[in-house]
């Protein structure tokens, strides 16, 4: 990467924010600082001479063994990638087929990240996984580490909406600390002649259930011996992860001759890593014409243009970023190449420190749909070429039964069937919901309400969907793109809930054979309520489900907490071997077996001496750590229990666990 452009992270400095459970203090007992589990990180081989700053751990990739490793059961993901498909684009000019994006994304410091959420509400929660193919876990500087595992909270949401997920490998330039030997170390081959550092990548990957790597080698000097050597250690790279599945992305950085030369285009200078990987993220140095002419060079090779991504800073002015989207997507032809988005978190960061959840989803909506703020009706006269203007939404929501309660991944407080069982702000991101992918799709003769994310109040997680305005005419929300089979058990239950005014609901269904919704009527009130709706009448595909919106009495506030459709309910089974695996004061380290099936996540409470249960946690891995917990008053031991919960947010029986003070 252009090292002008990342400054901010490249500098390491910055303290994670409270985490979730929160980090131990600066000043807290090392033992204590020593159980929290931290997203991983490594050099190639050797380390930098000195010491490590306060909170950084140096570690060897080519020392890195998965028996070894004590935080795995916290890093591993444990949700497998979806499949999805691509419905009809809900406007004339996004396209299928065509361009593709590819997110650059930093979620936290190199070091401290900490692999399960924090004790904030304060976080980036992407959720506009529809109109992204791959989202790289960007990062990495030379006082800390150079190559970055995902944590699996971002690898868990991602896979849900059918996104892969790649490592970054990053070598960074001279300027920024940047050292030519861990270049050597990467590329290093054995007595055998094999790479083990390209091995040690695969078997990360593998081990913690991600996608693949982003290779960056951007540190000067090298000739081209080191050219050779890191060609081949891509080759062999990319063999053995196309055997386990993963990906592998090349910079435009290192040329074949061994120096560091951003060419903004792919020539004969990339053209064999190129080949040697799956795609190649293009310099920001890209003109028109190089775009077009390494379009040309990609198919006399034999592949597609779209393997190729076009890369689009926009870390320091988001949608004001000026670009031409011609160059890369233009409106009356095809597509010349794909995007590569880089710092897209700029929607979060960009913010006053006074930001709260609804401002990030206010801002993350403008970027990803567009000022209009609906992508079935693009502002023509908006300079932002908002992705869902070119590109075509996704959905992996295939199968019944599917539940949603628009859990975005944060939350100011946590709800459990419209009740607060924990007042803590909270992210986690692997908790996070499959969203809807049109964000927001509305169809009104009369005033457009508002529509968004809202964490006032919610049904079950952090958030819910607040529909607020006039309703001065019936409003028509579409909620989700599907592809689900209709039988005749299939119900849909819709949980919602009216603050102001009166309106009429109606559940909207489209099936396969019709361009039209389907309308049932279900009941409104001032109170949570779960609506059931047996879909008579229809047969084959339910393609989408949405609400439509009549206010008899208004201004309305009409609140969504969560949608369901199933053909039976089934309680999962319960986890077990619940224990301790280590305790230090008020800090816990918990695991515990997977229960049998198909399990959404596992939630933790504590048992107050009054009987009352308080809300602790909840995670998709089978390791949980907790910070910080003290005795009740009088009480002689903490009473714990988890159950897991399945995909219709039904739970287990709980299992418990007695910790002595």
């Amino acid at each position: 990467m252009n090292p002008t452009r990342r400054t901010v992270l490249l500098a390491g400095a910055g303290a994670a924010a409270a985490l979730f459970p929160a980090p131990p203090a600066a000043a807290a007992p090392k033992a204590a600082a020593a159980l929290q589990p931290y997203a991983s990180y490594w050099y190639p081989d050797s380390l930098p001479s000195g010491t490590p700053g306060t909170g950084i751990t140096w570690r060897s990739l080519k020392a890195w063994r998965a028996a070894d490793d004590t935080d795995l059961a916290f890093n591993a993901a444990s949700v497998p990638l979806a499949a999805r498909f691509t419905p009809p684009p809900p406007n004339p000019t996004a396209r299928s087929g065509q361009a593709r994006i590819q997110s650059l994304v930093s979620f936290g410091p190199t070091s401290s990240n900490p692999s399960q959420g924090a004790a904030t509400a304060d976080y980036y929660a992407f959720g506009h996984w529809a109109y992204i193919d791959e989202l790289v876990f960007w990062g990495g500087s030379s006082g800390e580490g150079l190559i970055l595992a995902p944590n699996a909270p971002v690898v868990d949401a991602a896979h849900r909406h059918g996104v892969p997920v790649l490592g970054n490998v990053f070598l960074p330039p001279a300027a920024y600390g940047g050292q030519l030997q861990w270049t050597r170390d990467l590329v290093q081959k054995d007595s055998a002649g094999r790479y083990p550092l390209a091995a040690q990548l695969v078997a990360v990957a593998a081990a913690y259930g991600f996608d693949g790597w982003f290779v960056n080698a951007e540190t000067g000097g090298g000739d081209s011996a080191l050219g050779a050597a890191m060609l081949g250690f891509l080759r062999e790279l990319k063999s053995l992860a196309a055997a386990r599945g993963q990906r592998v992305t090349w910079y435009d950085s290192m040329t074949v001759n061994g120096s560091v030369s951003w060419q903004g285009a792919l020539n004969s200078r990339n053209q064999a890593f190129f080949e040697a990987a799956d795609d190649m993220f293009v310099d920001f140095r890209w003109t028109p014409d190089s775009l077009k002419s390494s379009g040309l060079l990609v198919q006399q090779l034999g592949r597609s243009r779209y393997e190729l991504w076009a890369g689009v800073d926009v870390e320091a002015n988001g949608w004001n970023t000026s670009e031409n989207w011609d160059a890369i997507v233009p409106a009356d032809r095809a597509h010349i190449a794909s995007i590569g988005l880089y710092r897209p978190e700029w929607t979060r960061n960009h913010l006053p420190a006074t930001r709260t959840p609804e401002d990030f989803h206010a801002a993350d909506d403008r970027f990803w749909s567009g000022r209009s703020l609906d992508p079935s009706r693009p502002d023509a006269t908006d300079t932002w070429r908002a992705p869902a203007v070119s590109v075509a939404d996704r959905s992996t929501v295939t199968s019944v039964p599917f539940a949603s309660v628009f859990n975005t991944g944060h939350g100011l407080r946590w709800y459990e069937e419209g009740a607060v069982t924990s007042d803590a702000p909270w992210n986690h991101l692997g908790l996070q919901d499959r969203l809807p992918s049109r964000r927001w799709v509305v169809r009104t003769e009369g005033q457009r309400p508002a529509v968004g994310f809202d964490f006032a109040d919610a049904w079950r997680g952090g958030s819910s969907v607040l529909v607020e305005g006039e309703l001065d005419a019936p409003a028509e929300l579409d909620v989700y793109a599907t592809r689900l089979p209709v039988t005749g058990d299939t119900v849909v239950e819709l949980t919602h809930r009216t603050d102001a005014g009166a309106v009429k609901v109606e559940l909207a269904v489209a099936t396969a054979g019709s361009s039209a919704y389907t309308y049932f009527p279900v009941n409104a009130a001032g109170t949570w309520q779960t609506s059931t709706v047996r879909l008579s009448g229809l047969t084959g595909t339910v393609r989408g489900l949405g609400v439509r919106l009549t206010a008899t009495d208004g201004p309305v506030k009409w609140r969504l907490g969560g949608l369901a459709v199933r053909d039976a309910v089934s309680a999962p089974g319960a986890p077990a071997g619940f224990r301790v695996t280590a305790a230090s004061g008020g800090d816990l380290r918990l695991a515990w077996n997977p229960a049998p099936g198909d399990i959404r996540h596992c939630t933790l409470h504590r048992v107050l001496p009054d009987g009352t249960r308080r809300f602790l946690g909840a995670t998709c891995q089978r390791a949980y750590f907790l910070s910080g917990l003290r005795p009740e008053q009088g009480e002689r031991a903490a009473r714990f229990e988890l159950r897991a919960v399945g995909e219709l947010y039904t739970s287990s029986a709980p299992v418990t666990l007695t910790h002595t003070w």
